[in-house]
C-alpha cells in the first residue's frame, strides 16, 4: 500500500453517506490503517464533527434532508482547515467538481478504486502532516529565536537570558552595557524577537555612525526642501519603526542638542519632520547599547542625567567573554560549523591543545574577536583535519596575559640565538601547561623523545610553579 511509510496509521477518518453498501465499502477499504468512523446523514457528520476530531471526511454529495453541499458548508463553517473529500456518482461529477469552490478539497467517483482512494487519502493526510510541521516550527521559531544566536552555557549568562524573558513582556526601555564585541545587537534582537512586537520591524540606528547635523533628519525623517540635498520627502528610522523596536546603538555617542530631542520625543511618543509643523505620535519601543558608562558621562556633563534614566528602566549588563566559563569551545565550534557551512569546508574541529589556548587567551575583542579569528582559521584551514596548537598565530600561543611564568622582557628587542631560546621555552611551557606537566604527552604533543624535553627543560630552566596545581 503506497505511503503507509509516511502517513500516521492513527488518523481518523468520517465516512458520510447513506447507502450502508458504500460505508461499508469504504470501512473496509480503510480500516486497515486508519481510525474509521460511519454515519448515514449530513445532520450526524455534523454533530461527529463538533464532538470529535477528524483528520478527513468522505461526503456523500447526494443524500436525503440535508445534501452533501450543505453538510459541506456547515462542517467548513465549524472547521474550515478539515479536509473534505466528496463522493459522487458518475453522473454527478459536475457538482462533485462544483463542491471544490465551496471548500472541498477533492472528489471521488463511484464506483470505487481501491488504490485510487488510498492514494487521495495520504495525499491529504501528507499534506496536513506538512502543514503541523510548518506551524510547529514557526511557533517554535518565535518562541526560541531570540536565543539562536545567543550560544552560551555560562551561569553569568543566564541571568541575562532570565532578564530578557521578562522584559520582552513589556514595551520598557532597556539599556544594555558591556565591552565592544559582547553581543550587544544580539541581545537587542532577542528582547524584540521575544517580544510581542516580533512581527513589526527592529530598526538598528548606529550612532557613532551618522554626522550629528544628519542624526535628527535621519530619525525623525524631513520634508521636500528643508535643507540643501532634501529633493524629496524621506520618512525617519523612528515612523518606519512604528509599532517595532528602535535600536539606539553606541547611545553615548549622540551630542547634547539631540539628547534634548531624544528626551522629548521618549516623554511624548511624538515628533515633526524636519521642516514640518505636523506632530507625528508613534509607537516604539527603545532598546540603547553602549560600552561606555553613561553614568561617569552623565558625572562629567557629558550625558544627560534625565535621559539616562529614560533609557536606563531595566538595564542588562553582558559579561565579557573571559568572564564566560566554558563558553569559548562551545562558540568555537558554533563559528566553526558556521563557517563550514558558509565555504563548504569541512575542518574536523579543534585538538584539545588548540582548545586550551583559546580558553587561555583573553580575548579583548571579545565574542567579535574569536567570529573573526575562526573564519580565520577556516579559510587557512585543510580539509578534514583539525586545527592543533602548531595552526594557531603566535600573538595567541604568547599572548603576554595568557601566559604566567613567561619571562620578562620577552618582547624586547635580542639577539638571533636569545630571540629563539626565548621562543621555545615559552613554546615548549604552554605544551607542559596543556598536559598538566606531563612530560610523555607534553614530548608526543612538541614530537619530541622525552629525554629531548628533559634536557631542554633543564638548558632552559623550565620548572614547575609549586604555587600552581
Amino acid at each position: 500500500m503506497a505511503g503507509n511509510n509516511i502517513i500516521s496509521t492513527h488518523a481518523r477518518i468520517l465516512v458520510v453517506d447513506d447507502d450502508e453498501a458504500i460505508r461499508d465499502a469504504l470501512r473496509v477499504i480503510l480500516e486497515d490503517n486508519y481510525d474509521v468512523v460511519c454515519v448515514d446523514s449530513g445532520f450526524k457528520a455534523v454533530e461527529e464533527i463538533k464532538n470529535q476530531v477528524f483528520d478527513l471526511v468522505f461526503l456523500d454529495i447526494v443524500m436525503p434532508e440535508m445534501n452533501g453541499i450543505e453538510a459541506l458548508r456547515r462542517i467548513k463553517a465549524h472547521d474550515k482547515n478539515l479536509d473534505i473529500i466528496m463522493v459522487s456518482a458518475i453522473d454527478r461529477a459536475q457538482e462533485a467538481t462544483d463542491s471544490i469552490k465551496h471548500g472541498a478539497y477533492d472528489y471521488i467517483t463511484k464506483p470505487f478504486d481501491h488504490e485510487i482512494i488510498l492514494n487521495r487519502l495520504e495525499k491529504v493526510l501528507l499534506k496536513r502532516n506538512l502543514i503541523k510541521e510548518v506551524n510547529f516550527h514557526r511557533s517554535q521559531a518565535v518562541s526560541v529565536s531570540w536565543q539562536t544566536e545567543i550560544v552560551s552555557n555560562s551561569k553569568n549568562m543566564a541571568a541575562v537570558f532570565d532578564r530578557v524573558a521578562k522584559v520582552a513582556e513589556t514595551s520598557s526601555n532597556v539599556l544594555i552595557t558591556g565591552e565592544s564585541g559582547t553581543g550587544k545587537e544580539l541581545v537587542a534582537r532577542a528582547v524584540h524577537n521575544a517580544s510581542l512586537r516580533t512581527d513589526k520591524p527592529f530598526v538598528v540606528i548606529n550612532c557613532a555612525a551618522i554626522p550629528a547635523e544628519l542624526m535628527e533628519a535621519e530619525l525623525f525623517g524631513h520634508e521636500k526642501g528643508a535643507f540643501t540635498g532634501a529633493y524629496k520627502q524621506t520618512i525617519g528610522k523612528f515612523e518606519f519603526a512604528h509599532q517595532g523596536t528602535i535600536f539606539l546603538d553606541e547611545v553615548s555617542c549622540l551630542k547634547p542638542e539631540f539628547q534634548a530631542k531624544l528626551l522629548r520625543f521618549i516623554q511624548e511618543r511624538e515628533f515633526t519632520r524636519v521642516g514640518s509643523h505636523r506632530t507625528i505620535k508613534v509607537d516604539v519601543r527603545i532598546v540603547a547599547a553602549t560600552n561606555i558608562s553613561l553614568e561617569e558621562m552623565v558625572k562629567e556633563g557629558l550625558f544627560r542625567d534625565d535621559l539616562y534614566f529614560r533609557l536606563n528602566v531595566v538595564p542588562v549588563l553582558l559579561p565579557p567573554l573571559r568572564s564566560r566559563e566554558g563558553d569559548v569551545p562551545l562558540l568555537a565550534d558554533f563559528f566553526l560549523d558556521r563557517f563550514n557551512r558558509q565555504m563548504n569546508k569541512s575542518i574536523k574541529g579543534f585538538t584539545q591543545a588548540a582548545l586550551a589556548v583559546l580558553e587561555a587567551y583573553p580575548w579583548p575583542g571579545n565574542i567579535r574577536e574569536l567570529e573573526n579569528f575562526i573564519e580565520r582559521m577556516v579559510v587557512l584551514g585543510s580539509e578534514n583535519q583539525f586545527i592543533d596548537e602548531k595552526d594557531l598565530p603566535f600573538d595567541l600561543l604568547f599572548h603576554r596575559e595568557s601566559i604566567k611564568g613567561g619571562q620578562k622582557g620577552a618582547g624586547e628587542n635580542k639577539g638571533l640565538i636569545q630571540a629563539r631560546q626565548s621562543f621555545e621555552r615559552l613554546y615548549i611551557l604552554r605544551a607542559l601547561q596543556n598536559c598538566r606537566w606531563n612530560q610523555t604527552r607534553a614530548a608526543n604533543l612538541l614530537g619530541i623523545h622525552r629525554n629531548t624535553l628533559i634536557q631542554k627543560m633543564k638548558a632552559l630552566n623550565l620548572t614547575r610553579d609549586k604555587n600552581v596545581s
